[in-house]
C-alpha cells in the first residue's frame, strides 16, 4: 500500500496484534485481552487512573480508546467502581500492562476482565507516535486484529478494508443503544438515607454513568432514570421538580427526537441540567449548531472557566462533539425568534476555546459539556449539582408563593 506506514514497536505477549488506521497506517504490537477483530472510531484518553470508569462509560460506545497513560491495569478491576452494566469500548490500546493486579478491592486483572466482555485490545505499541498521529491527522476509523484474523492468508489490504467499511462516527445515533430498557430509582443516600427526598428528579438516560444520579442522591435528591424513548407525558407523570439529561455517545444532529423532548420540558418550565451530551442537546433545543471536533476532549486533567466567577477548574471530559456558540455578551435563543430568552456560554476549555457550558438567563436551565459527577476525579466541578438543586429549591418556592 503507496500510504502505509507499518510501526512495529515491542510485543510484550506471545501473540501478535494489529493495529491499523484508516490512512494505512499500522502499528504491530501484543494481543491483549480478547483475541479477533473489531473496528471503530479511534479516540484517546489522557487520565492517569480511572481506567476501569473509562471503559465502562456508554459514551465510548463504538469507540477503541487508547490510553495515553502508559502504564495500565495495576489495580486490576473490582466491582464498586464500574460506571455501567458493562464495558462499552470497541477495543483498547494500552502501552504497558501490569503484570500483577495489587489493590485491596481487585476482585480480577483487566486482561481477564476484557477478555471475558469480549473487547479485543493491542499492547506494547508506541502509543505516544499515536496519539501525536491522531492529534495531527484526527481521529478516524480504525481495527485491532489478533488471532486467527491476521493468519497466513491475512492481508493488510484486506484489513484496512474491514477498516474503511466501519460507518463514521457522524451521522450516528447510538443514544437508544446505550439506555435503559425500563425506568429505576436511585434513593436518597449519604446523610439523607432514609428520610424523605428534598427534590424528585426525572433523568433520561442517554448513556447515563452511574455516580451522577448518586451525586444527586447524595444531595436528597430521589432519581428515576428514564429510557432515551420516553415522553413528556412520561416524565410529568413523575410530578419531578427537575428534569436532567445525561452523556451520551453519537452524533447530536441525530437526535432530533431528544431534542423536541427538551423544548417540551422547556416549555413545561421545569429546572433543567445537562451534562456532555446532554449539553449539546440543550444547544440544539436553543438554535445553536452542533460540530464535530478534530480529536476531542478524553480525560480528566482538562482546564475549565467559569464565566459566571472566573473560577478555573480542572474537569472530566469525553466529548467529540461541541456546541457552536458565541462566547460573550448574553444573546436571543435562535430558536423560535427567541422563544427562549437569553443564553449566554458559562464556560469554555482553555485549551482551544471550545464552548463547556450554556446558562438561559430567563427560563431555569443550564448545562456544561464536561462530568462534574467525575469518576474517578478530579472534584473541582461538584458544586454543579448544587446549583441544580439550588435551581429546582428556587423554582419550587416561587411555585408555592405564586
Amino acid at each position: 500500500m503507496a500510504n502505509a506506514r507499518d510501526i512495529t514497536t515491542n510485543d510484550p505477549s506471545d501473540e501478535e496484534a494489529i493495529l491499523v488506521l484508516e490512512d494505512g497506517t499500522v502499528y504491530r504490537g501484543g494481543a491483549y485481552g480478547r483475541r479477533g477483530r473489531t473496528t471503530g472510531e479511534i479516540v484517546f484518553a489522557t487520565g492517569m487512573t480511572g481506567y476501569q470508569e473509562t471503559l465502562t462509560d456508554p459514551s465510548y460506545d463504538r469507540q477503541i480508546v487508547v490510553q495515553t497513560f502508559p502504564h495500565i491495569g495495576n489495580t486490576g478491576v473490582n466491582h464498586e467502581d464500574s460506571e455501567s452494566s458493562r464495558v462499552w469500548v470497541a477495543g483498547y490500546v494500552v502501552r504497558e500492562p501490569s503484570p500483577i493486579s495489587s489493590n485491596w478491592r481487585s476482585t480480577g486483572s483487566l486482561e481477564a476482565e476484557l477478555d471475558a466482555q469480549g473487547i479485543v485490545g493491542i499492547s506494547g505499541i508506541d502509543t505516544r507516535s499515536l496519539v501525536r498521529h491522531l492529534r495531527s491527522a484526527g481521529v478516524m476509523r480504525a481495527g485491532i486484529f489478533s488471532g486467527e484474523d491476521i493468519g497466513p492468508d491475512a492481508s493488510v489490504d484486506s484489513l484496512l478494508e474491514s477498516v474503511r467499511a466501519t460507518p463514521v462516527m457522524k451521522g450516528m445515533s447510538l443514544y437508544d443503544e446505550v439506555s435503559t430498557g425500563e425506568t429505576y430509582t436511585v434513593e436518597p443516600c449519604g446523610d439523607h438515607e432514609g428520610v424523605e427526598p428534598l427534590f424528585t428528579v426525572a433523568a433520561v438516560d442517554l448513556g447515563i454513568k452511574s455516580m451522577t444520579p448518586h451525586r444527586l442522591a447524595e444531595r436528597g435528591c430521589r432519581v428515576h432514570v428514564v429510557p432515551s424513548t420516553s415522553s413528556i407525558e412520561d416524565i410529568a407523570a413523575l410530578n419531578p421538580d427537575g428534569v436532567f439529561f445525561s452523556n451520551g455517545p453519537g452524533d447530536p444532529e441525530q437526535a432530533a427526537p431528544e431534542v423536541d423532548l427538551l423544548r417540551k420540558v422547556l416549555d413545561a418550565g421545569y429546572p433543567f441540567f445537562g451534562i456532555c451530551f446532554g449539553n449539546q442537546l440543550l444547544g440544539r433545543a436553543l438554535g445553536f449548531g452542533t460540530y464535530k471536533l478534530k480529536f476531542g476532549h478524553r480525560g480528566i486533567n482538562q482546564p475549565v472557566k467559569d464565566l459566571t466567577t472566573g473560577k478555573v477548574e480542572v474537569t472530566a471530559h469525553n466529548h467529540g462533539f461541541a456546541v457552536d456558540a458565541p462566547v460573550g455578551d448574553p444573546v436571543a435563543s435562535p430558536y423560535g425568534d427567541g422563544q427562549y430568552g437569553r443564553v449566554m456560554v458559562s464556560h469554555i476549555d482553555l485549551n482551544d476555546d471550545v464552548v463547556e457550558g450554556l446558562m438561559c438567563l430567563d427560563i431555569p436551565a443550564f448545562s456544561v459539556q464536561y462530568h462534574p459527577e467525575a469518576a474517578a476525579g478530579p472534584h473541582d466541578a461538584s458544586y454543579l449539582f448544587d446549583r441544580f438543586v439550588d435551581l429546582m429549591r428556587t423554582s419550587k418556592e416561587e411555585s408555592l408563593n405564586a
